[in-house]
């Protein structure tokens, strides 16, 4: 946990699910740098904060706890982004009810006098939300855009310019940056051009040309990543009324390839984000008939789960937090994947071979084995004793 402080006010902020082990704060330079801006802390008016703000893709909730004395509403992709505002809400005192959490599936307010955006790492995320918003938008509204300079590039200021009107950038300061864009006057409302959907290509097994759906922001939404492609060619034959879970199911290529050999399973897919899982139902249901089994869960990975229910976990791990390098994520998924599988019950994992899972999987599971390799992805299994 740290302490954010403002002009007004300090605050205790963690991010979730909290680890005393993780070196990574809740906020970074970028919001500070608009919290700062917001202040007329650089010299420069306040912003009247007094209508309707609405806060896009605040990561771990700081901006909306600094903010809730503004009743913001907070439009994330990220339900773990959601439980974080929750849970520093409560710990710096702050009501629940004070912001208003809606999911980037969820219909956007009606009215925003304030949008605050913290650039996502997806272009693709952030093009659909501003298509969403802008219809919210007014001739008054005032947008800023927050990001690190890393994040923002061009491409990134074309879109607020394409989509919102006239658009620049403040001075670099901690190596983060602001962008300020203006409604243009009589802007054409275009609708977003998500999701996008695409053919699978032939030689992977069941899934072999089937339809994708990928709304905004799924990994590698437009093709087949490797990763993915190298782990449907190594699959486990199963049979029979088992459950498997797709943790981290993304688009839902996985789960629905375990659907299509074993007609009897019962498939439920698993994310944090919301997007994926509209995607990974969209997928499903395009790929399936009306008898195919399938849940699908929006959540911190298994902890919804009953303990020992489950047969299967496929899983594609990621091992990045935003700009983060780490593996917290994939040994959070591992632990959940050994409490929720049955005895006997296995976790199949593909993986970059230079992040070393093996040794992870042996200290949680007490076995791994390497079922196939290339020189740059493995495909392991671990069994619940």
């Amino acid at each position: 946990m740290n302490r954010l402080t403002t002009s007004g006010a300090g605050f205790d902020l963690a991010r979730y699910p909290e680890d005393p082990r993780d070196p990574f704060r809740a906020w970074d330079a970028a919001d500070e740098y608009l919290l700062r801006r917001l202040e007329g802390a650089d010299g420069t008016e306040p912003v009247d904060l007094s209508g309707a703000v609405t806060v896009v893709g605040d990561r771990w909730g700081a901006l909306s706890t600094a903010l809730a004395a503004h009743r913001p509403v907070q439009i994330t992709d990220s339900y773990l982004a959601q439980r974080a505002t929750r849970a520093n809400l409560d710990r710096n005192g702050v009501a629940a009810d004070a912001v208003r959490l809606l999911s980037a599936r969820d219909t956007p307010p009606e009215r925003v006098d304030v949008l605050l955006v913290r650039v996502p790492k997806s272009l693709a995320l952030l093009e659909d939300q501003l298509h969403r918003l802008a219809p919210s938008l007014h001739a008054d509204t005032v947008v800023i855009g927050t990001g690190m300079v890393k994040e923002i590039h061009t491409s990134t200021l074309r879109l607020f310019e394409r989509i919102i009107g006239p658009t620049r950038t403040s001075l670099a300061v901690k190596k983060a940056r602001l962008v300020f864009s203006t409604l243009a006057p009589g802007a054409a409302r275009t609708p977003s051009p998500w999701p996008h959907r695409y053919e699978l290509p032939g030689g992977i097994g069941p899934v072999s040309g089937r339809t994708v759906v990928n709304h905004a922001g799924i990994f590698c939404a437009e093709r087949l990543d490797i990763g993915t492609r190298f782990f449907l060619g190594h699959l486990p034959a199963r049979s029979g009324p088992e459950r498997v879970v797709d943790l981290g199911c993304g688009n839902g290529v996985v789960g629905l390839c375990a659907a299509l050999a074993n007609p009897e399973a019962t498939v439920t897919f698993i994310d944090e984000s919301y997007q994926a899982v509209a995607s990974a139902e969209e997928t499903f249901r395009t790929n399936t008939g009306p008898d195919a089994r399938a849940e699908f869960l929006v959540g911190d990975g298994l902890a919804d789960v009953a303990p020992d229910s489950v047969d299967l976990v496929l899983n594609n791990p990621p091992f990045h937090s935003h700009q983060a390098v780490t593996d917290a994520t994939a040994r959070a998924m591992f632990r959940g994947a050994r409490a929720a599988l049955r005895p006997g019950g296995e976790l199949w994992v593909v993986a970059n071979r230079h992040l070393g899972y093996h040794t992870r999987l042996r200290r949680i599971f007490g076995n791994c084995a390497t079922v196939a390799g290339d020189p740059k992805f493995v495909v392991l299994r671990a069994v619940k004793r």
